[in-house]
């Protein structure tokens, strides 16, 4: 066995993890090009603020070492991505250590790839890894336990191998090889959202870059939205539209009209758009793996008094609970002014889950705060500057013919908050009215 010697990691000073906000200033919306004329997103330095957030929260639990699996905490590390196809593979994983720069093991030539294109990793921190593909490749093969003994050590090199190890997500082989090792592994989900939910100005510029292109995915949807158009046809055109423009993966655009609104799907199918249906949609895409979470309801040429009232209704919900938000309020005040299930039609929280909902946004769609009255009311978690979330609000027509949902992705600033999705949504849209 080749003996390893600990590298020594790039120094991330107090300065990296300044999160730089000014929020006396607009939040930027820049284009996606690099210029030479102004600043836009520094890359570097948001990489370097990712992983000394990350050292950070790693400092403060009573873990060694952090070993992940999730493709969004690998992005976190390593600044790095080869494509939403990996991202249920588990092909690829990256290790940190307090005293370490991230090691990434990625599929194949990719590990070749980041050595020449991505300098901000280390030459030898750069290595071909490969596992199971979700069980394709069976344990008999080895790869587990190979890839268990080169992350011992690398655990004993780095002077941690007697702490636990923290893993996000793993295939079961895969936690039994690094048992296997004496490795004692603990969840880590916990410690990467320490890390996550603070975001830096840069962060904060991509989620806003992001949602301003759904702002213009919306005014395509608005002009096309007309009887006789199909909700996989609406579905195609926000694609290509997002995709032109920059969009790295559109997750999911939810379309649901007319009776599918009450209770209603989280898919799209080919049914035909008709005079007066309420509709709305969801668009979940990312730019530069930063997430939009994003409702808007549209009705299709005209409205009834019913669709109006509920449309006001989640308008009330939503604004009321907007205007809670600032550092040091807690997620249940927030749950508190959002009516109980039984209120409009369901069982318990658990069937209303979702439909009167925070979440946090970032690389992944759903982050901290979690706010809802099924977690909020007993478990509440206090806001703080710098969070980034998604607030959303269900009313059906109270005839049954619609529904209206609403959401806002909101900014904690110092002293409230900055929303950043900005297609009309204080009244009912109706799209090409007659």
């Amino acid at each position: 066995m080749t003996e390893l010697t600990p590298t020594e990691p790039s120094i991330i000073t107090d300065s990296s993890i300044d999160p730089r906000w000014d929020w006396n200033r607009p939040i930027a919306s820049p284009g996606r090009m690099n210029v030479d004329f102004e600043e836009r997103v520094d890359f570097r330095r948001l990489h370097n603020y990712r992983v000394g957030r990350t050292r950070k929260a790693l400092a403060e639990s009573d873990l060694g070492a952090i070993l992940c699996f999730d493709n969004n905490n690998i992005r976190y590390l390593t600044s790095s991505v080869i494509g939403e196809w990996s991202r249920d593979k588990f092909a690829r994983y990256a290790l940190m250590t307090g005293n370490s720069d991230p090691y990434l093991w990625d599929f194949g030539s990719a590990a070749a790839h980041h050595r020449i294109y991505a300098p901000w990793l280390k030459q030898d921190h750069c290595r071909a890894g490969m596992l199971g593909l979700r069980g394709s490749v069976s344990e008999e093969a080895g790869l587990f336990k190979r890839a268990a003994a080169d992350i011992a050590d690398l655990l004993r090199t780095e002077g941690v191998f007697d702490m636990p190890l923290g893993v996000d997500v793993v295939e079961p082989p895969m936690l039994f090889a690094l048992q296997a090792e004496g490795i004692d592994v603990r969840d880590v989900q916990q410690v990467m959202l320490d890390a996550r939910q603070i975001k830096s100005m840069d962060e904060i510029v991509l989620l806003n870059t992001s949602a301003s292109m759904v702002d213009g995915a919306y005014d395509l949807i608005a002009q096309n939205l007309r009887p006789g158009v199909r909700e996989n046809e609406i579905v195609g055109l926000a694609n290509k539209f997002l995709y032109d423009n920059g969009s790295d993966d559109v997750e999911a655009i939810n379309a649901v009209s007319g009776e599918r609104c009450n209770p209603h799907p989280h898919n799209f199918t080919d049914r035909m758009y008709r005079p007066g249906d309420q509709a709305f949609f969801d668009v979940i895409q990312s730019y530069m793996g930063y997430r939009t979470c994003y409702y808007r309801t549209l009705n299709v040429g005209s409205s009834t008094q019913a669709q109006v009232d509920a449309y006001r209704q989640a308008r009330e919900w939503i604004d009321d609970a907007i205007a809670l938000v600032k550092p040091g309020c807690t997620t249940d005040k927030i749950a508190a002014v959002w009516p109980r299930a039984q209120d409009f039609g369901f069982e318990s929280e658990m069937e209303a889950f979702g439909l009167q909902f925070g979440h946090g946004l970032g690389l992944a769609l759903h982050e901290r705060p979690i706010i809802s009255r099924l977690v909020s009311m007993e478990n509440p978690f206090e806001l703080e500057e710098g969070m980034v979330f998604a607030l959303e609000t269900y009313c059906p027509a109270a005839d049954g013919n619609g529904a209206a949902r609403i959401e806002e992705e909101i900014v904690v600033t110092a002293d409230g908050c900055k929303i950043i999705t900005l297609f009309p949504a204080q009244e009912l849209f109706v799209a090409n009215a007659y």
